[in-house]
């Protein structure tokens, strides 16, 4: 009897130790990472030689979302030539319909991204293809385009911007001189593009002019990700990190990964990184959108 009244024993069963965390992920895996759940709006993409099925769709980086189609026409080839290839690039999105999808508005753009399919933007359109005309102007955004390069700056382009925020185009600033540029931020009430920026050409006081209108410069990238990111470096220093954005890559099959990679070395933050992909281009758009439907009651310029 007294055996079953002694105490049970008080050995504790042995308790697993708690498994090691995992390592945490180098740079290169945080930015492919990010760029699988933030796909790359690019600024500037020229259309492909030929549209044959077989080498369609166009080879692009596999991390890109979103890109502008450029449509600048020859000096000679005006506005046929510009019609010409807003056509192209609507038989090309025709063409590939499981891969590509016309976006006019930021929320089709978002809309296409959440298909899985990249959002194709009409524009820029070049200066010399407006003929010196408003109206060519409208006509090319009731086609569906969205941007027009703006290289240079008389009375006409004084105008011609003022209706651009009217009626929602964006004023690219690609290739425009310093003088031009601080000329048209003057007048320009919504943010500028640079969709295929050189930083390096413009002086550090335009770089800031650009951040206060919150101007969205797009670098190419290139296969040389340390020499790009220098670049960056000093449109966010200069401008502030809300102004950066990316062009095509010169290396599609390497993508964008290498360049995200580098910028996480240098201390960029993921959130300056997401901006960086689309959501600095995108919110120069949707500001863009904002005051045309702010400005809809004022009559056309003549």
């Amino acid at each position: 009897m007294a055996e079953l009244l002694d105490d049970p024993p008080t050995t504790l069963p042995t308790v697993p130790a708690a498994p090691e965390p995992p390592p945490p992920l180098d740079e290169t895996a945080r930015a492919r990472a990010l760029l699988a759940a933030q796909p790359v709006t690019e600024g500037h993409t020229e259309l492909p030689g030929s549209l044959d099925p077989e080498d369609l769709p166009p080879v692009r980086a596999p991390e890109a979302g979103a890109q502008f189609w450029c449509l600048d026409a020859e000096p000679d080839e005006g506005v046929i030539g510009t019609l010409r290839r807003i056509d192209s690039v609507r038989a090309l999105v025709a063409a590939c319909p499981e891969e590509l999808r016309l976006a006019y508005t930021t929320s089709e753009l978002a809309h296409a991204r959440n298909c899985g399919r990249v959002a194709a933007l009409l524009g820029p359109v070049g200066w010399t293809a407006l003929g010196g005309s408003a109206a060519t102007l409208r006509a090319y955004h009731a086609l569906g385009v969205r941007a027009v390069n703006l290289t240079l700056f008389d009375r006409f382009a004084r105008d011609a911007v003022r209706e651009m925020n009217r009626i929602g185009l964006v004023v690219d600033l690609s290739g425009a001189d310093p003088d031009t540029v601080r000329r048209a931020l003057a007048v320009t009430r919504a943010p500028a593009l640079l969709t295929r920026a050189e930083p390096e050409t413009l002086p550090d006081d335009v770089l800031g002019l650009l951040g206060g209108n919150g101007a969205v410069l797009m670098v190419t990238v290139t296969d040389d990700p340390a020499a790009v990111a220098d670049v960056l470096d000093r449109v966010r220093a200069q401008a502030g990190p809300q102004c950066a954005g990316v062009s095509r890559t010169t290396a599609p099959a390497t993508g964008y990964v290498p360049l995200f990679a580098e910028l996480l070395r240098r201390g960029w933050t993921a959130q300056e990184l997401v901006g960086l992909a689309h959501a600095n281009a995108t919110r120069a758009l949707r500001e863009t959108e904002f005051l045309a439907r702010t400005n809809r009651i004022r009559p056309a310029a003549a």
